[in-house]
């Protein structure tokens, strides 16, 4: 049985989802100490910046964790009131709880369709709970399967080949148009905010190697350039970071052009008409849109890549039912497999008893009667065997065709009762 209770950017406000979120360190602490309290259970934390999910597993009833447990662990855990808490969950068991971890491995449940570094954040949260020996069979399983669902989304459909942030698009699909390769060019970074760390982020990702801050704030640009291994230059130093550039990011905040045409005039003739990229980020815009027409310059606004975005979010969309149809068969495939392991014990456990019963009712009828040949002991013995698997045939077949549509877990547990069966 899997259980989740969970909470997202899609039900819950920011608030909550910060006072459940957890560290890596909270989160292996919650881990150890749900496996004193709950030693027979599995257990997964998923926590990113969107989205805190909490999975578990057990084989047998009396380990199963129930949804309030759980969200009364989450509550006291964090200090929080638990009433309050479990008003601000989603609950899924079962099929409902492995389809919901295979979309969310995928990135087809995430604020940015088709996000791939949520795959990354899944694997992360299953390796953990395994270093804290909260994994088990069940987890083993489905976390293993819901990665592979999501490279079946990342290979046979194209939602996460197609850009929608700003910083991604504007290196992927706007500067790797302009240069082959990024290690021989000179990178250029003005401002010192999330935009330009982003964007930097991909650039380098891309093989960019010389990079050069400029900031208004010195302390600011020294801290973004020491963290990329790149050069800081003072703000009064912007025209000349700007005459030995290949590519310009820039994302400050000013209020009109930090550089104008006739600024771009005095140092055009320093550049021998090298080509120039410049990806203007900001709002309002930091370069004189008549830049863009000076000779060997590639101006593009944010507005540009905007509706670069827009274009690629509706081609992520249309990709959409097809990555939900893999996830729907991958689910249908190990929830086969899931329960054929919960039904295939009780199945040979039910055949191995009775056929004992039989081996031990034939024995006693051979003894009683000596005189019987090996043709007729022969028949006999294919009677009672006929007659076994009649019997058995019903039942069996019954629980193998709830195995393929998902078996209830009541089902198996009145079959071990009635038939004695062990755990």
């Amino acid at each position: 049985m899997i259980h989740l209770v969970g909470c997202s950017h899609h039900n819950t406000p920011v608030e909550i989802r910060e006072r459940l979120a957890f560290s890596p360190e909270q989160a292996r602490c919650a881990l150890e100490s749900f496996r004193q309290e709950f030693p027979q259970a599995e257990a997964v934390v998923l926590s990113t910046c969107n989205r805190v999910e909490f999975y578990t597993a057990a084989e047998s009833t009396a380990a199963v964790v129930s949804h309030e447990q759980m969200a009364r662990f989450l509550a006291h855990f964090h200090g929080l009131d638990p009433d309050a808490v479990f008003g601000q969950l989603f609950r899924h068991s079962g099929r409902e709880a492995v389809l919901h971890l295979f979309t969310v491995a995928a990135g087809l449940d995430s604020m940015v369709l088709g996000e791939p570094q949520i795959r990354a954040q899944v694997k992360q949260a299953y390796e953990l709970a395994c270093r804290c020996d909260t994994a088990g069979p069940i987890t083993h399983a489905v976390f293993q399967a819901a990665l592979k669902a999501a490279r079946r989304v990342s290979n046979e459909t194209t939602i996460h080949r197609k850009r929608v942030s700003v910083p991604s698009v504007a290196v992927a699909e706007f500067a790797k148009q302009i240069f082959e390769r990024f290690d021989d060019k000179q990178l250029l970074v003005i401002g010192a905010g999330e935009m330009a760390e982003e964007t930097l982020r991909y650039a380098t990702d891309e093989g960019a190697r010389h990079i050069t801050v400029v900031n208004r704030s010195w302390d600011r640009a020294c801290q973004l350039a020491q963290r990329w291994n790149g050069q800081a230059r003072p703000w009064e130093e912007l025209l000349d970071a700007l005459a030995q550039a290949d590519m310009v990011i820039s994302t400050t905040g000013a209020t009109e052009p930090i550089v104008r045409l006739e600024e771009f005039r005095q140092i055009e003739p320093l550049r021998y008409q090298r080509p120039l990229l410049i990806l203007d980020l900001a709002i309002p815009r930091d370069f004189d849109p008549a830049i863009g027409d000076c000779l060997g310059v590639y101006l593009f606004s944010i507005d540009d890549l905007q509706e670069v975005c827009r274009q690629n979010l509706q081609e992520r969309q249309r990709e959409l039912p097809t990555a939900m149809a893999i996830l729907e068969e991958e689910t249908t495939q190990f929830m086969a497999e899931l329960n054929r392991r919960a039904t295939g014990p009780i199945i040979h456990q039910l055949k191995q008893d009775w056929h004992q019963v039989k081996e031990e009712e034939l024995a006693r009828l051979f003894n009683k009667l000596p005189h019987l040949d090996q043709r007729s002991r022969e028949e006999i013995r294919y009677a009672f065997h006929r007659l076994v698997n009649k019997l058995l045939h019903p039942p069996l077949e019954s629980l193998r065709d709830h195995a393929r549509e998902g078996v209830p877990h009541g089902l198996l547990e009145a079959l071990k009762k009635l038939f004695q069966l062990p755990e």
